[in-house]
């Protein structure tokens, strides 16, 4: 993925509901090779999805991934799911990259946040 240690660390903003979170939580498999190369460039490609709000990743010291992908709404959501570079990432993830993973759809009916001034 990304260099993230660089960038300030902030979570994706809240919006106005209603939209969509896609909450993908992985642990991986000891071989990553090419994993963050393909994950960078998923990073890029989601950018380019009519309503994709952001996204937040998280990683624990005992191997948890959680990545939450914000969409507009269902159309923006499907438009990524069906991404042909994205579905090719997808099969390689499961061959090579994850041990485990759950993905996790929700639509968003709350949505608030606060900033220390």
């Amino acid at each position: 993925m990304s260099d993230h240690s660089k960038a300030p660390v902030t979570p994706v903003e809240a919006f106005e509901p209603p939209y969509y979170a896609a909450v993908f939580t992985s642990v991986h498999a000891e071989d990553q090779s090419g994993y963050g190369e393909t994950a960078a460039r998923m990073e890029e490609l989601v950018k380019d999805v009519p309503g994709f709000l952001g996204m937040d990743h998280a990683h624990t010291p005992g191997g948890l991934s959680i990545t939450v992908g914000y969409f507009r709404d269902a159309d923006a959501l499907t438009e990524w799911r069906n991404n042909a570079e994205h579905r090719a990432a997808q099969k390689r993830g499961r061959v090579e990259w994850y041990q485990s993973y759950t993905l996790h759809v929700a639509k968003v009916e709350r949505s608030r946040g606060f900033k220390r001034t």
